[in-house]
C-alpha cells in the first residue's frame, strides 16, 4: 500500500504566496465588460455591455475605483438611465474582486426585499463570476432574502430600507449604494442618509454611491448632495462649429414646435446651428465632463446628465412627453424627476387671497352655477367635531376647474341629522350653461377621523358615488393609492371600508394647486376659475398653507406643510379631495373624444319651450335620471373599476335615452331678451 503525504513546507509556501500575492487591480468598467450580460427581460440592450452604447457611464465607473481619491459618488439622473446598471456593477464588481462588507440602501424595506428577489437573485445566478460565491441552497444563516454572504466568509452583501433604523446600525461597511436617494424619508432615529453615511466612518477609503431621480426642491435629498459636489456634467461639441456645450431641458424647450414634437432638437449656443438627434452618437463619443465645483472632487464627485443625452430615448418621446405633461402640475413634476433629471421647484406659498377674491369678482359665471366647460362634478368633504364642510368643483378639458359652491352643515357625520344632509348634497343637481342639472359623479369624504363614522355614511351609497379618502403628506406619495387592508384591533377581522378607502397625495395636489392659481387665462390649461359670490374665509383658507423647513425632534431638518395657527384650512382640504375624486375617475386621463361625449350629453343645445326669465329660474332641473347616461356610465365605471364590494357590482352600462324637454340657457334667453 502507498501512502502519500502532503508537503508541508510546500504547502506553507503556496500559501503565503498566495496570502501575500497583490490583489488584481479594481476595474469596474473591465468586470462589466467580461460579466454584465443583458437579458430582453432586464434591458433592451441585449447581449454584453457595450461601453460605445453607454459613454458616459465610463466616467463613474472610474470615480467609484480605488484609483479614485474620492469618498462619495454621487449621480442625479432621469428615470431609466441605467443608474440601476452603475449599482449593481459596483456592488457585484466589489464582492468579486476586492471582497469586504457591502450596504445597500432602498427607501423602504419593502423596496429592498423586492429588489433582492426580482433584481438581485437574477443576477447572482445570471452572473458567472458571482454564482460560484453565492450558492443559492446554503441553510446556516449566509443566504437570506436581506443578507448574502460569500462561501468562503470573505465578504457579504447588506440589504436594508432606510425607514429601519436597527438596520443602519451595529454594522461597518467599506463599501455602500445609496438606491433611490430622493425618496427616503426621517425614520424613528432621525435622518437616514446620516445613519447610512456613518457606518462607513471608519474606513479611510470607503466608497458611498449616492443614486436617484430627483423629486421637488428645496428638501431633494440627491440634489442637495448634488449640489455639495463637483457638479459635473457632460458637454458635447456641435456638429457644425465645435463649440462644447451642455444639452439642457430649455434649450429643447425653446426649440420645440408642438405642430411637430418628431422635430425635437437643440440650438447651438454659439453658431445657432441646429441640433438634431442623428448627430447624437458623434456627439457623444467626443464628450467631456466638466466640474462647476472642481475643489470638491477631492473628496465628493456628483455627476448629472438627463434623457437627451441616453440612446434608450429619443427626443421626439421627450417632446411628446412634455405636451402630455404640460399644464398639468402633477404631469410636469413627473416629466421633470423623469424625463428632464430635474428636482421640480415647488410652489410653497400661493397667490396673494385678495388676488384670488377679486379675479372672482370679474367672474363670469355667480356661485352655485357650473359654467360653461363643467362636465364633471365632484365633491371634497372634511369632517370636524361638530360640523362637515364641502366643496363642489366641476372639471372640464385641459385639466381645467372651476369651483361651483361651498358650505357647512352643522353637527358630526355620527348625528343622523348631519348625514341626512350629506344624502341631499349627493343627489343635488347644479345648473349648467345650457339649463340641465349636474349630480355628483363622485364624492369623496375624509376618513382619516372617525373612521368608523364615516364609514357609517358612506356605505349607504354605492361605490361609484362615494368613496373615502385621507391625505398622505408625504412628497413621494402617489396622487392615489388604495388603502392597505386594515383589521378591526378587537376583532381582526378585515374592514370592509378597505375596498373604497384612498390615501392621495396631500402634499403633490397642494403643491399643484398653488401653481395653478397663478394662470389667469380661462383657456390656459389647468386653469382655476372661482364664481361671483364667495365670501372672503374662502381665499383665505384656500391659501393658508405654506411648504417651510423645520426641525423635528431630533433636531433635523424637514420639509412640511404649516398652517397658520388662526386660520382654518378645511376649504383647501375640500379643494384636495375633490380633486382626488376627479382622479379617481380619470379626469386627467379623457381623450378628445370623451369629452366630445361628455358635452354632448350634457351641453346639448335646449330647443323647445321659450320661457320668461322667472319661469326659467323656478323650473326644475331634469331629473339626473333622464339625462343621457353613455358617458356617465363611464364615469361610474372609473369610480369603480378597482374598488367595487363582492356584493356591489358596477352599474351596467344603459342605453342612451333621448333628451329631455330641455328649457332655455341663461346665455339663450339673454339674447331674446335683447333682441326684443
Amino acid at each position: 500500500m502507498c501512502i502519500h503525504l502532503t508537503n508541508a513546507e510546500r504547502l506553507a509556501m503556496e500559501t503565503s504566496a498566495e496570502a501575500w500575492d497583490p490583489p488584481p487591480a479594481v476595474d469596474y468598467l473591465s468586470w462589466a465588460k467580461r460579466n454584465i450580460v443583458f437579458s430582453e427581460r432586464e434591458s433592451p440592450e441585449r447581449g454584453p455591455y457595450n461601453e460605445d452604447r453607454f459613454p458616459l457611464n465610463s466616467e463613474i465607473l472610474k470615480a467609484l475605483g480605488p484609483d479614485d481619491p474620492c469618498r462619495i459618488v454621487t449621480f442625479a439622473k432621469s428615470a431609466q438611465l441605467g443608474g440601476t446598471v452603475l449599482a449593481n456593477i459596483f456592488t457585484l464588481g466589489s464582492l468579486d474582486m476586492d471582497p469586504g462588507d457591502f450596504l445597500y440602501v432602498h427607501p423602504t424595506d419593502d423596496n429592498a426585499r423586492r429588489w433582492s428577489k426580482m433584481k438581485l437573485m437574477p443576477m447572482l445566478k445570471g452572473t458567472t463570476a458571482i454564482a460560484r460565491l453565492f450558492p443559492t441552497k446554503s441553510r446556516d444563516g449566509g443566504d437570506s432574502v436581506l443578507y448574502k454572504e460569500r462561501i468562503d466568509g470573505r465578504g457579504a452583501l447588506q440589504i436594508s430600507g432606510a425607514n429601519s433604523p436597527a438596520s443602519l446600525s451595529q454594522v461597518t461597511m467599506k463599501r455602500q449604494c445609496q438606491d433611490d436617494l430622493a425618496k427616503w424619508e426621517m425614520n424613528a432615529g432621525g435622518d437616514p442618509e446620516t445613519q447610512a453615511d456613518s457606518r462607513s466612518a471608519a474606513h479611510m477609503f470607503a466608497k458611498i454611491f449616492k443614486i436617484s431621480t430627483p423629486l421637488i426642491w428645496p428638501g431633494c435629498r440627491i440634489t442637495k448632495s448634488f449640489r455639495a459636489g463637483s457638479q459635473e456634467v457632460p458637454e458635447l461639441p456641435c456638429p457644425h462649429c465645435q463649440h462644447y456645450q451642455v444639452l439642457t431641458w430649455d434649450n429643447m424647450l425653446a426649440n420645440l414646435d408642438e405642430a411637430k414634437p418628431e422635430a425635437a432638437c437643440f440650438s447651438c449656443v454659439s453658431c445657432g446651428g441646429l441640433i438634431e438627434e442623428h448627430h447624437r452618437p458623434w456627439m457623444l463619443k467626443r464628450h467631456r465632463f466638466v466640474a462647476g465645483n472642481p475643489k470638491a472632487m477631492r473628496y465628493h464627485r456628483s455627476f448629472w446628465w438627463w434623457a437627451a443625452y441616453s440612446v434608450l430615448q429619443s427626443w421626439e418621446g421627450i417632446a411628446r412627453a412634455w405636451l402630455t405633461a404640460k399644464g398639468d402640475p402633477a404631469r410636469e413634476q413627473t416629466f421633470m424627476n423623469d424625463m428632464a433629471g430635474l428636482a421640480y421647484e415647488a410652489a410653497g406659498e400661493a397667490v396673494a387671497w385678495e388676488v384670488l377674491r377679486d379675479r372672482a369678482a370679474q367672474s363670469h359665471y355667480r356661485r352655485g352655477q357650473v359654467p360653461a366647460g363643467g362636465l364633471v362634478i365632484t365633491i371634497g368633504v372634511d369632517c370636524q367635531k361638530d360640523y362637515v364642510q364641502w366643496q363642489v368643483v366641476a372639471w372640464g378639458r385641459e385639466v381645467r376647474r372651476w369651483v361651483v359652491e361651498r358650505g357647512v352643515f352643522p353637527g358630526h357625520i355620527s348625528e343622523p341629522s348631519c348625514q341626512a344632509l350629506l344624502d341631499d348634497l349627493v343627489k343635488q343637481l347644479w345648473i349648467n350653461s345650457a339649463g340641465r342639472g349636474l349630480g355628483c359623479d363622485l364624492l369623496a369624504i375624509d376618513g382619516n377621523a372617525w373612521t368608523e363614522d364615516v364609514w357609517g355614511w358612506a356605505k349607504k351609497h354605492p361605490a361609484h358615488r362615494v368613496i373615502m379618502v385621507r391625505g398622505a403628506n408625504t412628497e413621494t406619495a402617489p396622487l392615489i393609492a388604495r388603502v392597505k387592508k386594515e383589521v378591526n384591533a378587537k376583532t381582526g377581522k378585515k374592514l370592509k371600508y378597505s375596498r373604497r378607502f384612498f390615501n392621495f397625495g396631500a402634499s403633490v395636489l397642494k403643491m399643484g394647486l398653488y401653481r395653478l392659481l397663478n394662470k389667469t387665462d380661462p383657456l390656459e390649461r389647468g386653469y382655476v376659475g372661482f364664481p361671483v359670490g364667495l365670501e372672503d374665509d374662502y381665499f383665505q383658507q384656500l391659501t393658508s398653507e405654506r411648504r417651510k423647513a423645520k426641525k423635528n425632534k431630533q433636531g433635523f431638518e424637514v420639509w412640511t406643510w404649516i398652517k397658520d395657527a388662526t386660520q382654518a384650512n378645511e376649504d383647501l382640504d375640500t379643494m384636495n379631495q375633490a380633486e382626488t375624486a376627479a382622479i379617481k375617475l380619470g379626469v386627467r386621463s379623457f381623450t378628445d373624444t370623451h369629452w366630445d361625449r361628455l358635452e354632448a350629453e350634457r351641453e346639448a343645445p335646449i330647443k323647445g319651450l321659450q320661457l320668461d326669465l322667472e319661469d326659467l329660474m323656478n323650473a326644475a332641473a331634469p331629473p339626473a335620471s333622464e339625462a343621457p347616461t353613455g358617458a356617465a356610465d363611464e364615469l361610474a365605471a372609473n369610480a369603480v373599476r378597482d374598488d367595487a364590494p363582492e356584493d356591489e357590482p358596477p352599474p351596467p352600462a344603459k342605453p342612451p335615452a333621448p333628451a329631455p324637454a330641455a328649457r332655455p340657457s341663461l346665455r339663450d334667453l339673454g339674447r331674446r331678451l335683447n333682441r326684443r
